[in-house]
């Protein structure tokens, strides 16, 4: 293994800020957890704040817009992938993306910043691939804490709310940073100071933290973001911040320089370069499709995909229960509703599901979370095909639409006999 300099990371050694700057490749546009404090917007190049990028790259575009920023600015020292979503709900983004700078800048810095949900599995090749710094951000070690941070977290194939899915995120992050500091990389760990929520908890963190072996802790204060379930909460006062830093600074070195970067962040620490490198990224996500061409059933004539969902945000209805579905489309970044379509009413047998086929006639695919083998036969024979999965809507209709398999996603019970076609749903 090579010596690389770990001295010049601007975000865990203050001395190198002044000097050596950092960019980060906005690679990973979906997330595995919803917390409470974010909203992820695009194109808002006057933020400054983690979940924010002028635009999504690829691997290969990624690598071409890294070129860009290093023949401009060849103070960089270190490539990071923090977003906009989390590293580890895309890896395949992600992993390909280390791959490609440590095979083209070999003295690069690399490090990953992440909730740590997914993290885990990754590390042996993160290792391999040279990659010296790990943020996690960890915020609690208490469930019901929690439950008042996060909206729902995907574990394993299953998108699961508190408390069900708290505890098992608790104890994903707590394994992932061990294995990080098991594999010798460096572990700096963020805390977001929620007033009136985990404010009561920062020596928690932070001894446990220190327990396993942490090399820094940065203590980040909340800032609303409009839209956010928590936009109302107020912010900490100056005081209260460094209050919880010198709670935790008995425990870990503190970071007290942190500029809360961008997901596409460029430069000094102290002189962020995205808005000046904005173009350059445009011009990058341009070059190339970001995502893999879509597959040859979408077609002029079927440009949608209907979906199944309660609330809109998760597949979690079976085919005959369905009172409306969600007609969708894709803008070549991001799927988008079109519509709400009525289901056709139950009690008409197999009247029942020619009608649903004639009513997505201009639709390539319905996702739902169960269906007969009769609806099923009825509407695929229509030109309609029936996918099982449970999710993300968004996640699950971007995956169609680029061709990528959803068949990880696939229900424990998938079919439901009372949707055979007798239209008494899916009860």
């Amino acid at each position: 293994m090579r010596k690389l300099n770990l001295a010049n990371h601007p975000c865990f050694n203050k001395e190198s800020a002044a000097c050596s700057g950092r960019v980060h490749l906005p690679v990973a546009p979906r997330c595995n957890i919803q917390c409470g404090y974010c909203n992820r917007r695009y194109d808002c190049v006057n933020e400054s704040r983690p979940g924010v990028t002028s635009g999504v790259l690829s691997p290969p575009q990624a690598l071409a817009y890294l070129k860009e920023v290093m023949a401009r600015n060849p103070n960089i020292s270190v490539v990071g992938i923090a977003g906009p979503g989390d590293p580890f709900a895309n890896p395949e983004e992600t992993m390909e993306t280390l791959r490609l700078v440590r095979e083209n800048y070999p003295d690069m810095l690399l490090c990953v910043s992440t909730n740590g949900l997914n993290l885990t599995p990754y590390l042996p090749e993160l290792a391999k691939l040279e990659v010296t710094h790990v943020t996690v951000t960890v915020n609690t070690l208490r469930t019901e804490t929690a439950e008042s941070i996060y909206s729902w977290m995907r574990i394993g194939k299953r998108v699961r709310r508190p408390p069900e899915g708290a505890p098992l995120f608790l104890e994903a992050q707590q394994e992932a940073m061990r294995a990080v500091k098991a594999h010798g990389i460096l572990l700096k760990v963020n805390f977001v100071l929620l007033p009136g929520i985990n404010d009561s908890e920062v020596e928690e963190v932070a001894r446990f933290a220190a327990d396993l072996g942490a090399d820094l802790f940065n203590v980040l204060p909340y800032q609303s973001a409009p839209g956010s379930v928590l936009e109302r909460l107020p912010s900490p006062s100056g005081e209260e911040v460094k209050a919880a830093q010198g709670v935790a600074g008995a425990y870990l070195k503190q970071m007290t320089h942190c500029a809360r970067c961008r997901a596409d962040a460029v430069g000094l620490l102290a002189r962020d370069q995205s808005g000046e490198f904005q173009e350059v990224l445009a011009a990058c996500a341009k070059a190339e499709p970001v995502l893999p061409p879509a597959p040859a059933a979408v077609n002029d004539l079927r440009p949608f995909i209907a979906v199944a969902s309660r609330e809109g945000l998760l597949v979690n209805l079976h085919l005959g229960e369905a009172p409306a579905l969600r007609i969708m489309t894709f803008d070549g970044t991001q799927p988008r509703l079109v519509e709400e379509r009525m289901t056709p009413p139950k009690g008409d047998g197999n009247d029942r599901w020619l009608a649903l086929s004639r009513l997505l006639s201009d639709c390539q695919a319905i996702v739902v979370s169960g269906a007969g083998e009769n609806p099923k036969r009825i509407l695929a024979a229509a030109g309609l095909e029936v996918v099982l999965a449970e999710g993300l809507v968004e996640d699950i209709v971007n995956r169609l639409y680029t061709g990528r398999p959803v068949n990880h996603l696939v229900p424990r019970c998938a079919s439901c006999s009372s949707c055979s076609g007798g239209g008494n749903g899916c009860g």
